[in-house]
């Protein structure tokens, strides 16, 4: 339908025109009510018009999902499911390009990162959950009264309905694939809403969903914003029977009161304020590299970063150095430049939000190593949503830099003395998403994985992930687990069937 729209210019944050992204409802692409600007991040120019969904056409969206949940779709069997799921992986591997272009485009992160994370692991995930679906088992159980009567009884997985589906700009095809893919795979249908500031590839997997052979009304596709917008339409809507979210907690929690009213099911991985220790037996090489990812990996804008480090004082000083040094290295280029590391922010409002805690790191006292402001460059980069990866110290853990999500490039390092105060820094936290711990003492690593209050814990490494393992958050950092069965227990309901066999 649209492939001409995912043009080269993408790749380097200035494409040669706009065109028009539009809502996917019911196996056909509509407009809305009304259009909004796309802009690219790396140069601050219009990439895309983008179809708002109106009322009108969220409603649409959610009646079709509920025809195709009654018709041929929920009629199919797990293993009919899974085929189609596998040849959406295939079809994306095939759009694989158009991906890298329509992420590139959006986010402005490098193309080296679009081809090694972001689309792999779309099609991954489409592979995984249909293997998931098909392997799963359900309790059964050969029940014996004392009255002398059998019975078995064994449990049957339904798909819970109609989903809503809203994921965030950050990794914008890698998240909308997590949840989507155990959503189909369970036998729902659902209605997706990507941020209004990443719809490029969301319009894509549509148009995958299509080639596909996917059902009409499976899967369906409303651009909008939040309150007022799309997203509120869709989140209150009586026909939606659950809801799933990623991103920030204050929009979690906003979502929860809604679903509420109707006792929806809700899913959420919402912000961090993750802690990364780093103890003075560890590998200082391996933890100054491993926590450069952590922190800077994606801008920053990933809810897994790390923004918080504590680092034992033999070794404080020196990690510290390290640390702020190979920050000033990471390199600025075009997102088309493979050798690229650093992104802009994903806007400008964002970016002045980033700068705000930069300028208040001061205002607390902090010693700035390295960073703290906007890179300059001389092109048309300049327009864009840059700023520095930045590195502060010598703060306090009741600081407001230490203690609220920022979502950029940044980190405050701390030294601590033993190993239950690095603990208790860690915990020391309103989040619960994620850790990561320095260590070659065993005995540490797992005792770290027990004291940890939070949903998964990297010992030695970060970012590394089996999509069968619970992933999700304690505290304001969500409710629930995703990956493999966790995720087909939030996606389906369990019917126990009991048969007397006396």
């Amino acid at each position: 339908m649209s492939a001409g729209l995912w043009q080269p210019g993408l790749l380097t944050g200035k494409p040669s025109s706009v065109g028009l992204l539009r809502n996917f409802v019911g196996g056909s692409f509509v407009d809305g009510g009304s259009t909004f600007a796309k802009v690219s991040p790396v140069t601050g120019e219009q990439i895309f018009d983008v179809a708002e969904a109106d009322s009108g056409v969220v409603d649409a969206a959610v009646t079709a999902a509920r025809a195709a949940l009654d018709g041929p779709w929920g009629r199919m069997s797990e293993q009919e499911r899974a085929g189609v799921l596998r040849r959406v992986a295939d079809e994306l591997e095939r759009r694989f390009e158009d991906l890298v272009a329509a992420e590139v485009g959006d986010t402005g992160k490098s193309i080296s990162q679009a081809r090694t994370l972001d689309i792999p692991r779309g099609a991954a995930n489409f592979r995984a959950f249909a293997d998931f679906a098909t392997t799963a088992s359900t309790e059964s159980f050969a029940t014996t009264l004392a009255d002398g009567r059998r019975a078995l009884n064994y449990a049957v997985r339904k798909p819970v309905g109609v989903v809503a589906i809203i994921v965030p700009w950050n990794l914008p095809l890698l998240l909308l694939t997590w949840k989507v893919a155990p959503a189909l795979a369970c036998g729902n249908t659902v209605v997706v809403k990507p941020s209004e500031e990443t719809p490029s590839s969301a319009t894509v997997l549509a148009e995958v969903m299509a080639a596909a052979g996917v059902p009409d009304g499976v899967f369906n596709l409303v651009h909008g914003f939040g309150p007022s917008s799309a997203g509120e339409f869709l989140t209150r809507h009586p026909g939606v029977d659950a809801i799933t979210f990623t991103g920030e907690s204050a929009t979690g929690s906003a979502i929860a009161k809604v679903a509420a009213d109707g006792v929806k099911a809700v899913s959420f991985e919402l912000g961090g304020k993750n802690a990364g220790l780093v103890f003075a037996d560890a590998d200082l090489d391996a933890a100054v590299e491993g926590s450069v990812r952590s922190v800077f990996t994606n801008g920053g804008q990933v809810c897994l970063c790390t923004e918080r480090l504590y680092v034992e004082r033999p070794v404080f000083e020196e990690f510290s150095t390290r640390l702020a040094a190979r920050a000033a290295e990471l390199t600025f280029g075009w997102p088309a430049d493979e050798a690229t590391v650093n992104m802009p922010l994903i806007s400008k409002t964002h970016r002045d939000k980033v700068l705000s805690y930069y300028d208040l790191a001061r205002a607390e006292g902090a010693d700035v190593l390295t960073g703290g402001g906007v890179p300059s460059f001389g092109d048309a980069r300049d327009n864009g949503c840059y700023v520095q990866p930045t590195v502060v110290t010598g703060l306090p853990a009741t600081a407001r830099t230490n203690t609220e999500e920022i979502f950029g490039p940044i980190c405050h390092i701390a030294p601590f003395d033993t190993e239950d105060e690095a603990f208790a820094l860690a915990n020391d936290s309103q989040y619960g998403l994620a850790a990561t711990v320095w260590t070659r003492d065993v005995g540490r690593a797992h005792r770290a994985g027990a004291a940890l209050d939070v949903g998964i814990v990297w010992i030695n490494t970060w970012f590394l992930r089996d999509l069968r393992t619970p992933f999700g958050g304690t505290k304001l950092s969500g409710i629930g687990r995703e990956g493999g069965n966790h995720s087909l227990h939030f996606y389906s309901e369990l019917t126990n069937v009991c048969v007397e066999l006396s």
